[in-house]
Formats: C-alpha cells, sequence, structure tokens
C-alpha cells in the first residue's frame, strides 16, 4: 500500500523503512523515523518502547499527528482482525508486485512466512 499510495502522490520513498531502517524512513515521509518506530512498538506490544516512541513522536510532530498515527494504526489492527475472523483472503501471494516486495524487503527471514507465502 505504501509503495502505491507513494506512486500516486509522485511521493519518493525507500521501502525499506518497512523493514525498519531508520535512514529509509526519513525519506519522503513527514515523520518517518518516529511514525517507524511507533509503529515498531505497537507491533512488538513493547510498553517502554511505545511510551518513548510516542513520547518523540510527540516532540517532533506534535499531538494531532500523535492521535493520527494512533488512530491509522488501531483502524488496522481492527481490519485485520475482522478479517482474519471471517476469513477474508489478504492478498494473492502469487502476484508479481507481492513477489517483488517480499523479495525487496527480505520477508522470508521471518519464521511466520512459511505460514502466509506462497
Amino acid at each position: 500500500m505504501l509503495r502505491v499510495s507513494s506512486q500516486t502522490t509522485a511521493t519518493e520513498i525507500d521501502l525499506q523503512a518497512v523493514a525498519g531502517r531508520e535512514d529509509s524512513a526519513a525519506r519522503g515521509i513527514a515523520f518517518g523515523p518516529e511514525l517507524m518506530h511507533f509503529a515498531e512498538a505497537l507491533a512488538r506490544r513493547d510498553g517502554d518502547a511505545l511510551a518513548r516512541s510516542r513520547a518523540a513522536l510527540l516532540q517532533a510532530a506534535g499531538p494531532a499527528v500523535l492521535v493520527d498515527a494512533a488512530g491509522v494504526a488501531a483502524n488496522f489492527q481492527r481490519m485485520v482482525r475482522i478479517a482474519d475472523a471471517i476469513g477474508i483472503p489478504v492478498d494473492d501471494m502469487q502476484s508479481e508486485l507481492g513477489r517483488t516486495v517480499r523479495e525487496e524487503l527480505g520477508l522470508a527471514r521471518f519464521a511466520s512466512a512459511r505460514h502466509s507465502m506462497g
């Protein structure tokens, strides 16, 4: 989604940002590193990291961006849980775009990849 939205808005990004590279997160996305750390802390359910990243995002971007980021994260969690619960398939894991993104990000290195990659 990030790649397609960046193409739609003609914004240059580095997809490696979603793999945790801070230098990549800073490219083309306002407050990218702070947003990346916030998202990672949420995904890892790391309370200490979440407190630090929330404070850093608030300091760098202000309360409106922090609230928006939290809302977007909550919405993604909701959508994923609903889709999982009712059995909606994610994406065509065999598509060329999907394969390209998985290779570019090195997603096969994660143990959970064996459950989701075709």
